[in-house]
């Protein structure tokens, strides 16, 4: 080949070397092959799944020398099918990363340094820490609205984490802390998907996403509220790319600002930041008025036809049974149903009878006009009337997609609930290519909510004891028989031959909550700056980062006497005390940092979004002196029992008698035959949920995982290709809870005598012949066996008391023929119907409520803290500041701003105003300007674009501004922490931070 010097800096300079390449006249694939082939000569091959948001996508890697040299997309992943996102990709820098600790470190009270001590002295020291920290805060009995209960708890030693480590690592942790009766414990869910379980909960009986990925290609409407989908779930992205390839599907997508998923979308809708329930409160009062919903799937499958009490009121914002002293509904009986002699809700014939909940529905929402739909939102009436249009008259599977946008607000409950209701008028659950898609965004925050890592829950959704249910059996009349053999398995796969009747098989081993005391992230640090918080125990999770107002972190760590931190990198919360400006000489809390390795250097497994359990294996060997967090956490638990071996009181038993028996083999494994489930007399495996017994025979550690390791093997380690019926369910890939269950609900799907309503695309049905529910799915009945002309063939929603889906979130308990409970139906502590409120700081009134209680959700308590949580008013912060993350960055950017070419994609923070702001405020496209609100200030670029426009909110203009967050003090690349702005109000359901909106200022800096 005769090539000129000139010819060749030609070809490569226009096109790049690989096109330059092929222009030389090489076969670039077999290149290609070639070079990949000579890289990973000689390499070990394993499979894991990715580390950042929770679609779950499986990664391959190779290592060679103990070190990865490539990782790259799985192709036989049904998620991502070989893809990968820039983070994903991204994470094969972590392993081989210069700025990972590698060596435990200790910092003393008031020293500027760290020093590296040995993993026996910190491992002591950290036993040491959390055991004087329970014994300070030690409460044996409690006074609670004047009456002395036992509570066996401590309110000193606090739990963080969870949604970055390993689902056997999550259940070492709850074990751990729930024997040392802490009930201040929490994790990433809390500030990200809190409000989602108990806003599907609420409507369908679980709180979690109802279809898989891959079944998004079977969708012909795509609604995406809330959500970046582009950018923050990118592989979510390319199963709605295949639904448009497939059926022509129509993208719309709602939310405050233009952004990468709207320029795919065929329609964008702006609102302003806190008022979905508005716009979509217009679409259900357009759905009702119009009466184009499913009028069969309505009363088949929900509650529309079932009569409501004739008590139940609402008055200008607030409903029937609050009580303005104590901001809460203190009864809220008049929010059920007419009863039966039966006790079972009373059912019209006609939806629109009186009092039935459609009636009540349609009446409720006939305020939701079009014209307050401008008002409030700032939507252009045409705007809003054109998207009504589109979701109405659509009548093929629809499916709705949300993240962050929803969740973060003080009614992020009650937004959800909408999409529910929405959905269930349409007859779009249990369906293929529908239901409601909840993209979780940490990688395993779906399973560390699952393990009940939450002030609130134990593991598998049992509500955590409190004052109101101290005993197994007054917990039994609360939450029902059904729940109760949960229960069971659970304390006894924990206490074992310690767990018998006669201590309510354990249940009396476990710490009482004060029920009027919300345990969450939040009042960790409130109640450490108030004293009472001594020590706190953080495994993967950065909240200096990543709380709202994070003043109150900082000034509650600075008080704390220990803190504990389990990580990968040392991050800002593990090194608070050298926060810039800082006197770390006036801070005397002690730290302990363990090192622990990355994901890629451990096994075990972990749970994504649409409940698909999915098994890591290792890779590299852990870098230096890190260990995997299961090892860290054994070393940690063996150490504390051994503090309390002489022990002989009482309050120390369930540390003494917590199972613990894992062989250094198979640990993993072993831990996973625990959590599944298992003959208590013979130790064989159990298969599913329904060879769980509810009188000690079994034990299981965590009811809904049964099965996931059985007596069939490890069925997280499957990765079969076969996909019966072509829907995009892949049963021998993974293991899905409950029980391979991919689409929930999915009885829904049938007529009433089980045949499939839509007999082109059958899911399950009811085989007669056979004498059992059959499909290409696992049907969602509680007996397979029981016909469609039996009771427990005809729940459709079988996790709700009444079996039905909830468009109403009634009060309501199911009772077994003896009268005791047998379930109890969830409901919102702010309603049973979604009523907006303005955001807690808002530029504006409520234009629906002329009542002060109800201008934001009556039942916020706000603020908790008047010295660490101030308001901010309009006359001083104009504008609505909402925030959010970006393809390149992840949360509080711990591991991507350690990845040196993510950091060279964005490298620093920046406010982005709209162009009409800028003019008015004199400010040029990179000018640096202080933003400030009533918490704290920041100093940032400022980036000028068209993506938020203004808009006329009860006739007056009213500015949008935006932040990503993920910059902090440590890492490569630093910048001010945007978090030191929002504002820590909470819904009252959850205690979830209002991210999304709150008032700030900006002026040139």
């Amino acid at each position: 080949m005769n090539l000129s010097r000139r010819d060749f800096l030609k070809a490569t300079g226009l096109s790049g070397i690989g096109l330059a390449m092929a222009s030389l006249g090489l076969d670039m694939p077999k290149v290609k092959a070639a070079a990949k082939e000579f890289k990973l000569k000689g390499a070990r091959e394993f499979t894991s799944i990715c580390h950042f948001c929770a679609c779950g996508c499986g990664v391959i890697g190779y290592v060679k020398d103990d070190k990865l040299v490539q990782l790259e997309g799985a192709v036989d992943s049904p998620i991502n099918r070989g893809a990968l996102c820039s983070k994903g990709l991204g994470y094969g820098h972590i392993p081989n990363s210069k700025e990972r600790a590698q060596k435990p470190l200790y910092r003393a009270p008031g020293s500027d340094h760290w020093e590296e001590i040995s993993w026996e002295e910190a491992i002591d020291k950290a036993a040491h820490a959390m055991k004087n920290a329970r014994e300070k805060g030690w409460k044996q009995t409690e006074e609670i609205d004047g009456k002395t209960y036992e509570v066996r708890r401590t309110d000193g030693l606090s739990f963080i984490g969870g949604s970055q480590i390993n689902n056997e690592e999550c259940y070492q942790n709850i074990k751990m802390a729930r024997a040392l009766g802490v009930v201040y414990i929490d994790n990433q869910t809390r500030v990200c998907h809190a409000n989602t379980p108990p806003a599907l909960g609420a409507a369908f009986g679980r709180g979690a996403m109802t279809n898989p990925w891959a079944d998004i290609k079977n969708t012909h409407l795509i609604w995406i509220e809330g959500s970046n989908l582009a950018e923050c779930h990118p592989m979510g992205l390319k199963n709605v790319m295949a639904a448009r390839e497939k059926n022509g599907s129509k993208i719309v997508h709602v939310d405050t600002r233009f952004t990468r998923t709207s320029k795919i979308a065929d329609d964008f809708f702006q609102v302003r930041p806190g008022t979905d329930i508005v716009f979509m409160g217009y679409i259900i009062h357009e759905m009702l008025e119009s009466g184009k919903f499913n009028k069969e799937y309505v009363l088949q499958n929900t509650n529309g036809a079932c009569l409501l009490r004739d008590d139940f009121k609402f008055d200008d914002g607030l409903f029937s049974g609050y009580d303005a002293e104590k901001k809460a509904y203190t009864n809220t009986e008049t929010w059920g149903y007419a009863l039966g002699a039966d006790g079972k809700p009373q059912k019209a014939n006609d939806l629109f009878a009186p009092n039935t909940v459609m009636s009540r529905l349609k009446e409720f929402y006939s305020r939701y006009t079009l014209e307050m739909v401008e008002n409030i939102t700032g939507m252009k009436a045409e705007d809003a009337k054109r998207a009504a249009s589109i979701w109405i008259e659509n009548d093929k599977p629809a499916i709705i997609m949300y993240a962050l946008g929803m969740t973060q607000h003080t009614v992020g409950v009650q937004n959800i609930r909408c999409f529910t209701i929405m959905q269930l008028l349409k007859g779009n659950v249990g369906i293929p290519g529908a239901g409601i898609i909840a993209m979780r965004g940490q990688p395993n925050v779906q399973a560390s909510t699952d393990f009940g890592i939450e002030f609130n829950m134990q593991p598998g959704y049992l509500v955590h004891p409190t004052h109101k249910t101290p005993t197994l059996e007054k917990w039994t009349e609360a939450f029902g028989t059904f729940r109760r053999k949960w229960y069971v398995n659970m304390t006894k796969a924990w206490f074992g031959e310690h767990a018998t009747p006669e201590n309510g098989y354990g249940f009396d081993y476990g710490a009482i909550r004060n029920g009027n005391h919300p345990d969450s992230i939040y009042a960790i640090f409130e109640d450490a700056w108030k004293g009472t918080m001594h020590a706190l125990y953080l495994c993967g999770q950065n909240p200096q980062m990543t709380n709202a107002n994070l003043t109150m972190v900082h000034d509650g760590l600075c008080k704390m006497d220990s803190l504990i931190v389990q990580d990968i990198f040392v991050n800002e919360t593990a090194e608070f005390w050298n926060r810039p400006d800082d006197n770390p000489s006036e801070i005397q809390t002690e730290v302990i940092f363990l090192p622990a390795c990355s994901y890629l250097e451990r096994e075990g497994t972990i749970t994504n979004s649409m409940r698909l359990i999915q098994w890591r294996m290792q890779g590299p060997k852990p870098v230096g002196d890190s260990k995997p967090d299961y090892i860290i956490n054994d070393m940690l638990w063996k150490r504390i029992r051994e503090l309390y071996k002489d022990s002989t009181e009482k309050k120390d038993e369930p540390i003494k008698y917590m199972s613990w028996n894992y062989s250094q083999e198979n640990y993993i494994e072993d831990v996973m035959k625990e959590i599944s489930g298992y003959n208590v007399a013979t130790g064989e495996l159990v298969n599913g949920i329904g060879e769980l017994k509810d009188n000690g025979e079994t034990a299981s550690g965590m009811w809904i995982y049964a099965g996931y390791i059985s007596r069939e093997g490890n069925r997280t380690k499957r990765r079969g290709q076969e996909d019966p019926g072509d829907i995009g369910i892949f049963p021998q890939f993974g293991w899905v809870w409950p029980d391979n269950i991919h689409i929930l609900y999915n009885r829904a799907s049938c007529n009433l005598d089980g045949t499939p309503k839509d007999k082109e695309h059958p899911l399950v049905w009811w085989d007669a012949a056979a004498g059992k529910w059959t499909g290409y799915d696992v049907p969602d009945v509680g007996n397979r066996t029981a016909g469609p002309d039996t009771p427990d063939g005809q729940k459709p929603f079988r996790m709700n008391g009444e079996g039905i889906g909830r468009l109403f979130a009634a009060t309501y308990k199911d009772k077994n023929p003896d009268g005791m409970t047998r379930d109890a139906s969830s409901t919102p502590v702010d309603g049973p119907i979604p009523e907006f409120y303005e955001p807690v700081e808002s530029p504006t009134h409520n234009a629906l409520h002329t009542n002060e209680l109800a201008q934001f959700n009556p039942c916020v308590k706000y603020p908790r803290v008047p010295e660490k949580q101030p308001l901010g008013t309009k006359d001083k912060f104009p504008y609505v500041l909402t925030s959010s993350g970006i393809a390149e960055h992840w949360c509080s950017g711990t591991v991507t701003r350690n990845i040196p070419w993510l950091n060279e994609l964005v490298k620093e923070p920046f406010v982005e105003i709209s162009e009409q702001l800028a003019k008015k405020l004199s400010i040029k496209e990179g000018d640096k300007v202080k933003v400030s609100s009533a918490r704290g200030a920041v100093v940032v670029k400022a980036m000028v674009t068209k993506r938020a426009q203004p808009l006329t909110v009860n006739g007056e203009e009213t500015h949008m501004v935006w932040m990503p967050y993920s910059w902090g003090f440590k890492g490569l690349a630093k910048g001010p922490s945007t978090n030191y702005l929002t504002i820590d109000a909470l819904d009252p359901n959850t205690q979830e931070q209002e991210f999304k909106a709150c008032l700030v200022n900006i002026v040139k800096a």
